[in-house]
């Protein structure tokens, strides 16, 4: 194929591999938004909602480094689309007995478990998939469109189901997932997952054990994929300090009502999707380490603001108004954090890795979540939030300085800061 042609494909992939995941996505937040109600509408029990969570995050976080091997040593395609047709066929058969029995929490359990599996071999077999999807130029663009439908669709999912669930059954919502997937198969499936690809059709496939242990093997010795992998561990943890808290302080120190908080859980996703639109139409950040560095001291700094209305007496409108604009400041620099990164992973990894690291990241970080969930609960209910968010806002700027330090954003970056110091060499040189 002609560089003409694999571009005009790769043009088709940037839009396809969007419109698929924003209607995927889409319809999985629907039904999340449907089935969450439906959970705690059948059972008014909190503890049955945390179950579903679990079921959610679990065997996802446990199956991931094997998803990476799948990515790694077959068909990426393939793997994908079995992945699709496997949710379609896991809401169908609920749809079934739901029919035949009727609905049930344990028959959600299952269900959720099941889409939970299939989702964590799609997911991390497309991010290890998207620089082979589109050229290296074009990489933050595709990387920033798939974030901007995840946002679209995490704005757009609960109005819809919000709007659904007053009207519809539960069938509906298993039907129009069903659609929103089948529909993303189909536009899948016109993909080439090789368009870009570098390796040769002459590539052995690993045994599994020996495939899991070359991924650590991989990460270990390269020291940056290392500390970028540390720091999205700790991040995941630390930052558990607003997605506990945020909830917390607002609905229950501050007493802001349900409904405004979905505005301001709306700005967040709005940040995202403005964010994404930046980096989607500026050109590739020219060292991504760096950019993410200074975003996440700002983010980890910005933690902090997030105890002004508690100890300031400001009026419940602007409460409102003050943490819509912080979430709507944390999104975007989270993007500043997360886009650079991903870019740069993207092009640091091995392709015959990138299946696996993404694999074991994710496994990383989704442990780290009910962990950070779990110890920041305990301390919301024993210690000030004023306290803890300002310890743990100084606590992930330590470790940004720390893992970020100069010394690894030179090994990360050595064209740029060689460059750089030859530079400044040159204007302390006088002209003679």
């Amino acid at each position: 194929m002609g560089e003409a042609a694999k571009y005009k494909k790769a043009t088709y992939h940037l839009w396809t591999f969007t419109a698929s995941k924003m209607i995927a996505m889409l319809g999985s937040h629907v039904l999340s938004f449907g089935i969450s109600l439906y959970i705690l509408a059948m059972t008014g029990s909190a503890t049955s909602f945390a179950t579903n969570m679990i079921c959610s995050i679990l065997p996802r976080a446990l199956v991931a480094p094997l998803a990476g091997y799948v990515a790694d040593n077959y068909s990426k395609k393939r793997t994908i689309l079995l992945a699709q047709a496997g949710t379609i066929l896991t809401m169908a058969s609920l749809l079934l007995y739901t029919e035949t029995v009727g609905m049930s929490v344990n028959a959600i359990y299952v269900t959720t478990v099941f889409y939970t599996l299939c989702s964590a071999f799609s997911s991390v077999t497309f991010t290890s998939a998207i620089a082979t999807l589109v050229n290296p130029e074009r990489l933050q663009r595709a990387m920033s469109f798939n974030q901007m439908s995840v946002s679209v669709a995490a704005v757009g999912g609960p109005v819809i189901g919000g709007m659904m669930y007053g009207f519809f059954s539960m069938e509906v919502f298993l039907i129009v997932h069903m659609v929103a997937y089948a529909i993303a198969f189909c536009l899948e499936a016109t993909m080439n997952f090789n368009l870009y690809s570098t390796r040769g059709d002459t590539a052995k496939t690993e045994k599994i054990w020996q495939g899991l242990v070359g991924g650590f093997s991989y990460i270990k010795q390269h020291k940056v994929i290392k500390v970028v992998m540390w720091l999205s561990l700790w991040i995941n943890l630390f930052f558990s300090a607003i997605v506990v808290g945020g909830t917390y302080i607002i609905i229950e120190l501050l007493k802001v009502e349900s409904t405004h908080f979905g505005f301001i859980e709306a700005a967040g996703a709005g940040g995202m999707l403005v964010a994404s639109i930046y980096f989607a139409s500026r050109a590739e950040i020219k060292v991504p380490l760096r950019f993410s560095k200074i975003s996440l001291l700002l983010l980890s700094s910005s933690l902090s603001f997030a105890i002004i209305p508690l100890v300031t007496d400001l009026s419940y409108a602007m409460i409102v108004i003050f943490y819509i604009g912080l979430y709507f400041i944390f999104a975007i620099f989270e993007m500043g954090v997360n886009m650079p990164l991903g870019v740069f992973m993207q092009k640091l990894i091995s392709e015959e890795y990138r299946g696996r690291v993404f694999g074991l990241m994710e496994t990383m970080a989704m442990s780290m979540m009910p962990i950070g969930m779990l110890v920041y609960g305990v301390l919301y209910d024993s210690l000030p939030a004023t306290g803890i968010l300002l310890v743990t806002s100084a606590i992930i700027v330590v470790l940004t300085l720390v893992l970020l330090r100069t010394s690894v954003l030179k090994e990360a970056h050595p064209t740029f800061y060689d460059d750089k110091a030859l530079a400044k060499n040159n204007k302390l040189i006088p002209n003679r």
